[in-house]
């Protein structure tokens, strides 16, 4: 039934489906402007073929060498750079310990590349052989180093045959062949990974194919022998392969059908066109962060920055936030004498989602309420002042202070805000809800409660090279690494499981009001791995047990008020397995600002970044 299902449900104009770019491995072909018309015939939308002779390499030493390949002619400028990607003789070995054979490998790779560069290919594919590539490694990055024209995808196993073989005398963990080559190419984001799909028989491990997920994956490679056939004689892959492919849709990674048995190729594309539909998960946060895996944005300064229409607008979206925060005033009010008048006052209105959930409670407990909105923002001011006199009714009264300083007519039975940030802290809630509760009866209840922020050792060369790369002119590196970023994570490996950092409770009618905290974290590597930052999540008690939360591991569904928060390392680490990762981290202040300070105690010792706020800090003012 797979079959007839795809075949009537796989059309293109189908748009709740992930597009599937698919390419097709053809080894020297007789005349490839055939070939390319036949393949796009099929339904391809490229070629992986050898742009070189296959003689080519027996003419390489000479002089005056026999025509590297076909003339460029054979294909239009366009068609090279757009259909072609062009497959690196696999025999060559820079890094063999016979002289003349690196030699003759150095001028191989060098015309072949020279040509690609020529032809205007948008990609070239090396294949790594065996685990010491260094020459290669140095090979390429030279290349890198001087501009090269496009982008590099290196081929290998996702599972090497050592793992599986009984003849083999040593085990091959291909991860560290590529960590090792891109760790000597230096991370650079136009060097990418292509996968070889493991045989059923031989799966990767959940672990080892999260971490595959935290590399630069642009393509799997998929022998059509791995296909099964169907009831109705048409290949589809095993449930097994297609969990694979499921999770590396997340990377919009491409998809090249390696042909090693007969058959109709056609069959292939479409069936892959029929999983972008079938496997294709289409939820809320898929739907809001399209185009947006891996941004970089800036954590909002509230406090000193009036936010714009379009924050509030991406803010008020999220009908799960608010509906959490509706039944965790409705449970608050519901604890309150029922005889009496609860004041509720909303601190940071900004444009009323709050106000309105507040007074649905009070319409729904048919209960009357005295609601104040606290709001020092103009901007949304003006947005409060006409939804009191046209939504309303004079049912709210209006502050237009800093809750820090403003001075009620009365005390507050219960104090709601949404100053939470993707750390829980990093909007300065502390401060802000510290600073308010003066106008808290000593019996009032705050929403939220609590919040507790949670740290985990991350692999991201993706986040690292986007951090990178997109530098100011007017920052040092140092200062961008010293910087938290807010992104929703797809292309990273979490290392280890989050642990607990800092807990704020409210209302703190405690002795020592400060919000300094400190502490120190053990986590350990369950594999081989680059720990290049940490991960910062969050979750909070809103009331009772009314919760929100982005930790992982219990995500509150269908929310996507926030993302994670990154904070970076300057240089990749180099992590072995059971090795520990262990971070000390701060929360400080002065008068006028809030920061945070990091450090690594091993696998190497670091020094503390954003030492005194110097690079990044939250201002109070």
């Amino acid at each position: 039934m797979e079959q007839k299902v795809w075949e009537e449900t796989g059309g293109a104009g189908d748009e709740r489906r992930k597009r599937m770019s698919v390419g097709l491995c053809v080894s020297c072909p007789p005349d490839i402007k055939q070939s390319v018309d036949k393949t796009l015939e099929y339904g391809y939308h490229f070629v992986v073929t050898q742009l070189t002779h296959p003689n080519y390499t027996r003419d390489a030493d000479d002089d005056d060498p026999a025509p590297i390949g076909r003339t460029d002619r054979v294909l239009k400028s366009s068609e090279w750079g757009r259909l072609i990607v062009a497959q690196i003789n696999s025999k060559v070995d820079l890094d063999s310990e016979v002289e003349h054979i690196g030699r003759k490998s150095r001028v191989i790779l060098e015309r072949e590349f020279g040509f690609a560069a020529h032809l205007g290919v948008p990609a070239v594919m090396i294949t790594l052989n065996k685990p010491n590539n260094t020459q290669l490694g140095r090979f390429l990055c030279e290349k890198l180093v001087g501009g090269l024209p496009y982008s590099v995808w290196v081929n290998v196993p996702m599972i090497h045959p050592s793992r599986y073989s009984p003849l083999a005398d040593q085990e091959y963990d291909t991860w560290d062949w590529w960590n090792e080559f891109q760790t000597c190419c230096d991370y650079d984001r136009r060097c990418g990974l292509v996968l070889d799909l493991c045989d059923v028989k031989h799966l990767c491990v959940e672990k080892e194919l999260k971490r595959w997920i935290g590399e630069p994956v642009k393509a799997l490679v998929v022998p059509t022998s791995f296909f099964l056939i169907n009831q109705h004689g048409k290949p589809v892959l095993s449930r097994l392969h297609q969990d694979i492919i499921k999770k590396f849709m997340s990377l919009d990674v491409q998809y090249i059908i390696k042909n090693d048995t007969e058959c109709d190729l056609a069959l292939y594309v479409r069936y892959l066109n029929y999983l972008g539909k079938k496997l294709f998960v289409r939820d809320t946060m898929t739907e809001f962060v399209q185009g947006f895996e891996d941004f970089l944005q800036n954590p909002l300064q509230p406090l000193t920055e009036h936010l714009e229409t379009t924050i509030y607008e991406i803010f008020e979206k999220d009908g799960v936030k608010y509906d959490a925060y509706y039944k965790a005033v409705l449970k608050a009010v519901q604890s309150i004498n029922p005889d009496q008048v609860p004041v509720v006052m909303v601190v940071g209105a900004g444009r009323g989602p709050l106000v309105q959930a507040v007074l649905n409670v009070s319409i729904v407990l048919d209960r009357k309420l005295k609601i104040y909105a606290v709001e020092k923002n103009p901007y949304a001011v003006n947005t409060l002042v006409h939804r009191c006199k046209h939504e309303w009714d004079g049912r709210v009264t209006l502050i237009k202070e800093d809750m820090r300083t403003y001075k009620p007519p009365e005390q507050a039975d219960i104090l709601v805000s949404e100053l939470l940030g993707s750390f829980g802290d990093n909007e300065l809630s502390p401060e802000c809800l510290d600073g308010a509760q003066r106008f808290l009866k000593k019996t009032g209840i705050t929403i939220p409660q609590a919040y507790t922020s949670y740290l985990a050792p991350l692999q991201s060369t993706k986040i690292f090279n986007e951090i990178r790369q997109n530098r100011p002119l007017d920052k040092s590196l140092q200062v961008i690494y010293e910087t938290p970023y807010v992104a929703h994570l797809a292309n990273f490996y979490q290392i280890s499981p989050p642990q607990a950092l800092f807990t704020f409770t409210h209302p703190n009618w405690g002795e020592d009001p400060s919000n300094r905290r400190y502490k120190k974290l053990s986590f350990r590597a369950e594999q081989n791995c680059l720990l290049t930052g940490l991960a910062g999540y969050f979750d909070t008690k809103l009331y009772g047990d009314v919760g929100l939360s982005i930790h992982p591991d219990t995500h509150t569904r269908d929310m996507v008020s926030w993302f994670p928060i990154v904070f970076a390392l300057q240089s990749p680490v180099q992590v072995e397995r059971d090795q520990t990762i262990e971070v000390s981290f701060w929360r400080t202040e002065s008068g006028d600002k809030v920061w945070y300070e990091w450090c690594l105690h091993s696998p190497v010792k670091t020094r503390i970044f954003n030492s005194c706020g110097k690079s990044y800090s939250i201002r109070k003012h």
